[in-house]
């Protein structure tokens, strides 16, 4: 896989390499399907496992970027979004000429179903309040996150995905979790993660967080509200997203203020969110 810095207003995009460079950009109207991880296609060219990137591209700002890619699926890494984190920092991100766009809600939007809910509300900011309910050892938990307070890399990036060691047989028949190991994930007997310790008291609520971050970058630009998950997954992000992107009264396009006359400068606009972002080099 091959970041490369994108024009602005380009958006991510994703490039198939080994299919004549098909591009298949990063917006709702390209969700495919949805189980374990969240995949997008576009005129039957597919891409897998795409959230943790983009997770990664919203929590350190980046807008723009092309990702080349020679297969199917995204790498899992570590099963975190860190190790593309600390890939940015090391290039760098750059300020671009265009004022940054924000997707900032107007009206409540809910999706409901069973005991799960996930649900988006106006306010200022992008904050994210997550709880979930798991089966032994996990249990419940709970936590908050305003993504303004960029605390994204030290917070939420380093969260790993996880899974429980009595599924794992069930999930690889369905030919899923292929690759998964307990380099990439937190493996978790009745007692507790088997490849421990963990990063995190509450990494797997901090994951479902990550998730969630990434899937909304489907609405193509960072959304502007309140977000409200309870025992939500992959098929309830993207439901949110195809819900506000439907209903075009819940929603408008808006600027990032400039808050003082010294934002004006490239670096300060780049820390605030004032204009849009592109990695600096490869």
């Amino acid at each position: 896989m091959r970041l490369l810095p994108a024009a602005a207003g380009s958006g991510i995009v994703f490039r198939r390499t080994d299919l004549d460079n098909f591009e298949i950009p990063a917006t709702g109207r390209n969700v495919a399907k949805v189980s374990y991880a969240t995949s997008l296609m576009r005129q039957g060219v597919l891409i897998t496992t795409s959230e943790h990137l983009l997770s990664a591209f919203i929590g350190t700002g980046i807008d723009n970027v092309i990702v080349e890619i020679d297969n199917l699926e995204l790498p899992i890494l570590d099963g975190s979004a860190l190790p593309y984190v600390e890939a940015f920092l090391r290039v760098g991100i750059r300020s671009q000429r265009r004022r940054r766009e924000t997707l900032r809600v107007l009206q409540p939007i809910e999706v409901r179903e069973g005991d799960k809910f996930i649900g988006v509300y106006p306010g200022s900011g992008y904050r994210i309040c997550y709880s979930i309910d798991f089966p032994a050892p996990i249990g419940q938990q709970k936590t908050s996150v305003d993504l303004a307070a960029e605390t994204y890399g030290s917070e939420i990036a380093g969260a790993r995905t996880f899974g429980y060691k009595a599924d794992e047989r069930k999930l690889r028949d369905m030919g899923l979790i292929r690759g998964a190991s307990p380099q990439n994930a937190i493996i978790l007997s009745e007692s507790g993660p088997v490849n421990g310790p963990l990063r995190f008291p509450d990494e797997y609520v901090r994951h479902k967080v990550l998730d969630l971050i990434g899937d909304l970058s489907l609405l193509g630009r960072r959304l502007e509200g309140h977000v409200v998950a309870e025992r939500a997954g992959h098929a309830m992000h993207t439901a949110l997203v195809a819900r506000l992107l439907k209903d075009r009264s819940a929603w408008e396009l808006a600027h990032v203020p400039v808050a003082t006359p010294a934002a004006a400068n490239a670096r300060q606009n780049a820390r605030s969110g004032v204009t849009e972002a592109a990695l600096a080099g490869v």
